[in-house]
């Protein structure tokens, strides 16, 4: 029988220094990878009152990049729980049930930031190794190579995927087909530090992701062409692996203190540290104002790039 771990955290933070309360559209549960038993796996947690649901429960392996369907029904992740060494695509119902692997990829492979269509017919995902965008179905059929392309996204109506590749000065923003015709870069602005992860809002109206200022990395949001650019933080820090609220009124950030990702042997060693308090999550409004820590993900968050993910609100 599989274990689910409940905790209730004391109420702070998430309202305070706020100018007003958050409406109700923006969502109550945020989906994250947590080491807060030891282990790397998978979350939903109530950012009010910091309760706690232990969806994968998988102290053998590591469980990373979780993300919602589109009904909040399903949840998609990776993990290596197969042979310890290869990322393989996993979905299983809301509340952790019924798990089962999706991709049975090349030893090795990394699948990693996989979203959804919002018809919810297909998932694309990431290959870290090749840079090779796929897509497959829910169900594990009809797994396809799309396009090559770093942090790709879908867009909302299947027709575009936001994502990076490598510059003249860095790596930037560009914005495909989903068949990966038709490349344009949309920001020229390019980032040495990486850690970009371009989303789209769920309107398809908006991108933000993460771009590099002076020695920082900020959150950056633009419309879907790349024009009226707002850099939304100011934190001086390193602030990536944005996500926008169900109303896109608001996104979660991750925040560290320096690019870990750059040091393939400093990565590894903060990766099997496990220290909590390295990458927590923040909140900000969409405009840019009443940037603030999320307390009670302060001290639990893995240090992977993974998105806290809002859980997309039922449809009346």
């Amino acid at each position: 029988m599989k274990t689910v771990v409940l905790t209730t955290l004391p109420l702070f933070g998430f309202y305070a220094g706020l100018s007003q309360p958050i409406p109700a559209t923006t969502g109550r549960t945020l989906l994250i990878t947590s080491v807060r038993t030891g282990n790397t796996d998978i979350f939903a947690v109530d950012p009010v009152s910091g309760t706690s649901i232990n969806l994968t429960n998988a102290p053998q392996s590591e469980e990373r990049y979780p993300a919602w369907s589109p009904d909040g029904k399903m949840i998609v992740f990776t993990s290596n729980r197969g042979d310890g060494k290869t990322f393989d695509l996993y979905i299983a119902n809301a509340d952790g049930s019924r798990a089962q692997a999706l991709t049975h990829l090349p030893a090795g492979s990394v699948a990693y930031w996989p979203c959804f269509t919002a018809d919810g017919q297909y998932i694309y995902f990431n290959e870290g190794n090749s840079s090779q965008i796929y897509r497959i179905r829910p169900n594990g059929k009809d797994m396809k190579a799309m396009a090559q392309g770093r942090d790709g996204n879908i867009s909302p109506d299947g027709k575009q995927i936001v994502y990076t590749q490598q510059g003249t000065n860095g790596f930037g923003v560009w914005v495909m087909n989903a068949d990966g015709s038709n490349r344009k870069q949309i920001i020229p602005n390019e980032s040495q530090i990486g850690g970009i992860a371009p989303v789209w809002s769920h309107d398809g109206k908006m991108i933000a992701f993460s771009g590099q200022a002076g020695d920082y990395a900020e959150i950056f949001v633009c419309n879907a062409d790349g024009s009226d650019l707002k850099q939304i933080t100011h934190l001086k820090k390193i602030s990536s692996s944005p996500a926008f609220s169900p109303d896109n009124q608001y996104l979660t950030f991750r925040v560290t203190e320096e690019a870990y990702w750059r040091d393939a042997q400093k990565r590894e060693k903060t990766y099997q540290e496990k220290e909590a308090d390295k990458r927590p999550v923040w909140l900000v409004k969409a405009d840019g104002t009443d940037a603030q820590l999320l307390e009670v993900l302060h001290y639990h968050c893995a240090m992977d790039g993974s998105r806290a993910e809002w859980k997309p609100l039922a449809k009346k």
